[in-house]
């Protein structure tokens, strides 16, 4: 793996470090701020929402401007904004500053695709986008024990201070190590109207938004399970906190896994066919797991099992959908994975603000709002083959 591209899997996991690392500071964090464990969840809501939004100005400034200066700014806020979250003293600040954490974030999430469709076609880029997961799906593991760490040597503001530091060390790769890959020649202007036209274009390209949208939805189905899980995990089955971190990382082993064998059947096979296969995986896991549930025969082994089946299929679905929204926009390829990354954290925000406010003291919430994400994964995804088939 060339180090250019080890660099963009640590930009982007910066987002599942922020995301992941506090779960296990859940139930600390509302004792200590004294409110309802619901609240805290909503703060990973806000999180999601904030990266969707920031994407969407991310994108035209790195197309703008290059990669690089908008990468180094975004550290500088998200380090600083990790600062202010360990020091704050009530929920709405945490909020607030988790909201403009996010925006800084948001960097790591949109330019290291767009870096990476600087440098590879389609097929390639696909694998890139594979191989990134895995170095993305250490965090998951890693973050949560760390998380847990953290909070037992020191408290839930340490948690925060880590992440501080984690942007620090990034910026300081970014400003030392990375060339900037895009071409002064292929440099958009920053003009509304230039803007706007992209946008419109892209939301109006059928391939374009239905890729997008079904690896949204798989990614969704994601976030929901990371807002959901420690819930499930910890409230309704019972289990350790300092245990909670090997079940996450289980499923989290499941998803880098799977990508990494993508990445290696692309070498023989479309990343279409792939896609394709993996819909229909994504669809049957998590309707078993609904349909175990309302049965009520849904017990931890069998729901462990249906979650790595899902992230397993998530693994195949989140690349190759990602390297097929892609694959035809060239030109604006910053606006486009701004676009792309700003419509799947939406979704990702959507689910888990779904999770948090749906409580029954079973895992129906979580098994019935991976459903409906998967659901809608498969539906964009078909829409999308079917426009491939079309004349352009």
């Amino acid at each position: 793996m060339p180090p250019w591209l080890i660099l963009m899997g640590a930009l982007a996991a910066l987002g599942p470090l922020a995301i992941d690392m506090y779960l296990p500071a859940f139930g600390a964090m509302a004792l200590d701020l004294r409110v309802h464990p619901g609240l805290i969840e909503r703060t990973l809501a806000s999180y999601l929402l904030g990266l969707a939004l920031a994407q969407l100005a991310y994108g035209p400034l790195a197309d703008r401007y290059g990669r690089k200066p908008p990468l180094l700014a975004g550290l500088t806020l998200f380090s600083i904004a990790s600062i202010a979250c360990a020091l704050s003293r009530d929920i709405d600040h945490l909020t607030l500053w988790r909201v403009i954490q996010a925006f800084g974030g948001a960097a790591g999430m949109v330019i290291p695709r767009a870096v990476i469709r600087d440098h590879l076609d389609t097929r390639e880029a696909a694998q890139a986008l594979s191989l990134l997961m895995l170095v993305m799906g250490v965090m998951p593991i890693l973050a949560p024990l760390l998380g847990g760490q953290a909070v037992t040597l020191g408290s839930w503001r340490t948690v925060f201070y880590l992440m501080s530091l984690a942007g620090l060390g990034l910026w300081l790769a970014v400003a030392l190590r990375m060339r900037e890959s895009l071409d002064p020649a292929r440099r958009s202007p920053l003009a509304v109207g230039a803007i706007a036209a992209n946008f419109r274009l892209l939301l109006t390209h059928r391939r374009f938004m239905g890729y997008t949208l079904a690896g949204g939805f798989g990614s969704g189905g994601l976030f929901a399970y990371i807002s959901g899980s420690p819930q499930v995990f910890i409230a309704i089955y019972g289990i350790d906190p300092r245990w909670f971190g090997l079940l996450f990382g289980l499923n989290a082993a499941a998803l880098i896994l799977a990508a990494q064998f993508s990445a290696r059947l692309l070498e023989r096979h479309p990343p279409l066919r792939l896609l394709r296969r993996a819909q229909g995986m994504l669809a049957l896991m998590t309707l078993c797991a609904l349909a175990l549930t309302l049965m009520d025969w849904i017990t931890l082994p069998l729901l462990m099992l249906c979650l790595m089946g899902f992230m397993a299929s998530q693994g195949f679905v989140g690349p190759n959908a990602a390297a097929l929204a892609l694959s035809e926009q060239g030109p604006r390829l910053g606006v486009a994975s701004a676009l792309m990354g700003a419509l799947q954290m939406f979704c990702g925000a959507l689910a888990g603000f779904a999770v948090s406010v749906w409580h029954t003291g079973t895992p129906l919430p979580l098994t019935a709002v991976l459903a409906a994400c998967a659901g809608l994964s498969w539906f964009f995804s078909r829409t999308a083959m079917r426009s491939t088939r079309q004349p352009a």
